[in-house]
């Protein structure tokens, strides 16, 4: 039996069309179908009733259903504490990052305010926003490195964390040029846009401006550098980080495709759970908070 089928099951269960299901799990339709079938053939009896309405859970569905969320939740958490465990066993310090600032900002940031001699063992986790937020609320690291807006309320402005920024950045709209070097998808006319996914912390923030409202997505993926591979090959216009896009856009593989007033500026900041302290992670938040450290506690989205 295949994991992946008990993952279609419950999201066939939410959506209850087998379309809507099959684009949740990004599948084809036809083979979404199949994996369904081959999960009720290895239970032994129908899971779901099929009409031209869509799909409902049978009596046997309904009783399989909590299982299977058990199921996926005990995995879920199995997979964290192990990640926990590894990381308290192997790493002084353990940093989550989103995937746009683990390839380009992280490394010459943590070099210039951590050296490494001084650090031990670092374990940087690279992930969706997301996940990243589950790990760092979960104790699993210490810190957390994303982009953010104050204006944009998130998991992390409940209380439990303070953060502090630590750098600058923008969502710029670019795409391949042209042979003559302008846009190939200009935002002035119809245009192929290239979306984050739902757990991007970079679509929640780009969702939330409105700059790109209109724009019907043509593709999602929660990976920046997947998004801005796809502008490079002419696919479309994506919202990208300019710490990301910035050696791209100087060797014209990426020109605007919009006016500057459709920039997101974002800050680039550092999260932590106030009640994590001590180590190699307590030492580098005192060193980038040190101008703060008078100050009384404030909530996460207004600390600067």
């Amino acid at each position: 039996m295949d994991l992946d089928w008990v993952r279609d099951f419950l999201a066939l269960a939410e959506h209850r069309t087998f379309s809507r299901a099959a684009e949740a799990r990004h599948v084809t339709q036809p083979a979404f179908s199949r994996r369904i079938r081959a999960l009720e053939e290895w239970v032994g009896t129908p899971l779901f009733l099929r009409s031209a309405q869509g799909a409902i859970l049978t009596a046997a569905g309904a009783r399989f259903q909590p299982d299977a969320e058990d199921l996926m939740r005990g995995l879920d958490r199995a997979r964290r504490e192990a990640r926990a465990a590894g990381a308290r066993a192997d790493a002084s310090l353990a940093i989550a990052a989103t995937h746009a600032l683990s390839f380009t900002f992280f490394p010459g940031w943590i070099r210039q305010h951590a050296p490494f001699e001084a650090l031990g063992t670092l374990n940087l986790v690279s992930d969706s926003m997301a996940a990243c937020e589950a790990i760092l609320l979960a104790g699993e690291v210490q810190l957390l490195l994303c982009h953010h807006r104050a204006d944009l309320p998130s998991r992390l402005e409940d209380g439990r964390c303070e953060s502090v920024p630590v750098g600058a950045d923008s969502l710029v709209p670019l795409c391949a040029p042209t042979s003559g070097g302008a846009p190939l998808w200009p935002l002035t006319g119809a245009v192929r846009y290239l979306a984050y996914g739902e757990a991007s912390g970079l679509g929640r923030i780009l969702a939330a401006s409105g700059v790109a409202a209109g724009h019907a997505p043509a593709f999602t993926s929660h990976l920046a550098a997947t998004l801005m591979t796809m502008a490079q090959d002419g696919d479309g216009v994506a919202w990208l980080p300019a710490t990301l896009a910035e050696a791209a856009i100087a060797r014209g593989r990426l020109v605007r495709a919009g006016p500057e007033e459709l920039d997101v500026p974002v800050e680039i900041r550092l999260f932590r759970v106030r009640e994590s302290r001590g180590g190699a992670a307590d030492a580098l938040w005192q060193r980038l908070h040190a101008p703060e450290r008078d100050r009384p506690d404030q909530p996460c989205a207004t600390r600067a």
